[in-house]
């Protein structure tokens, strides 16, 4: 009889992976994460993931939950957890929760990171992690371009054919386009929202290159929206540029206090 429930921060380098969420015959975070849990405590239920990252996109800030009857405090989670997982992917923090705890129906809002670097030959240091543009770009055309993503609006032009959800509204609370001052060529375009469509923050990171790049005009975003119809938008920016940093989610009343603090 599960007791209680553990609710954990993940980060993985996911250029190994087939994504977050279990397959069959192919590696996944969740199932290593299940893994190093049932070797603890093989009656263990989980984990929940929050987010269903692709394969290949990366996480600094995955919340998954599992349910246990093994009383252990979070620094030995956090420990214990660690030494069981392969070494791209960690447990970053643990606390306690309720019995069932699920992050992904407590999830309030979800920022992505896109990291693009402007060069014109590969950086063999950066090639699971950015996505090398070796053409010119006018990102002030990308900023303008960028505002007309935030709001709450239909972002079915932004999906992938694979998601077939019904409601395709959702609410984007920021956008920032911004270089990194320790290295001119990198750029990142962070996104915030309270959810998101499949593929969408790397089909909309594709339409602003475009537009950068010239090959789709000024106001191709907002045109996509309205017109609702994915041809309409950019092409999806390859997956290895995209890390997931962090997730709000409402925790429970009860909830500990997490390790390291």
């Amino acid at each position: 009889m599960n007791e209680h429930g553990v609710l954990l921060t993940v980060a993985y380098d996911g250029s190994a992976f087939s994504g977050w969420a279990t397959q069959k015959e192919t590696r996944t975070v969740e199932e290593s994460l299940r893994g190093a849990i049932l070797a603890l405590d093989p009656r263990a239920l989980g984990p929940r993931g929050c987010s269903r990252t692709d394969a290949g996109v990366h996480a600094e800030g995955q919340l998954a939950a599992f349910d246990t009857s093994l009383t252990m405090p979070p620094r030995g989670w956090v420990l214990q957890l660690n030494q069981s997982l392969p070494d791209d992917v960690t447990v970053r923090s643990a606390r306690a929760v309720h019995v069932a705890y699920n992050p992904r129906f407590t999830s309030v809002k979800k920022r992505y990171r896109y990291l693009l670097v402007r060069d014109k030959v590969p950086d063999p240091l950066l090639r699971n992690r950015a996505w090398r543009v070796g053409f010119d770009m006018d990102m002030d055309r990308m900023v303008r371009e960028a505002r007309a993503i935030v709001g709450t609006h239909d972002f079915a032009a932004f999906r992938s054919a694979r998601d077939v959800r019904e409601v395709t509204t959702r609410t984007i609370s920021s956008v920032e386009v911004g270089r990194i001052a320790s290295d001119p060529r990198l750029w990142t375009i962070t996104i915030e929202g309270n959810s998101f469509l499949y593929n969408m923050v790397r089909i909309l990171v594709g339409t602003l290159v475009d537009v950068a790049r010239d090959v789709l005009p000024e106001g191709a975003v907002a045109n996509a929206l309205e017109m609702k119809e994915r041809g309409v938008a950019g092409q999806t920016a390859p997956a290895h540029g995209l890390t997931l940093m962090h997730i709000d989610a409402t925790l429970p009343k009860g909830a500990g206090d997490p390790w390291p603090p």
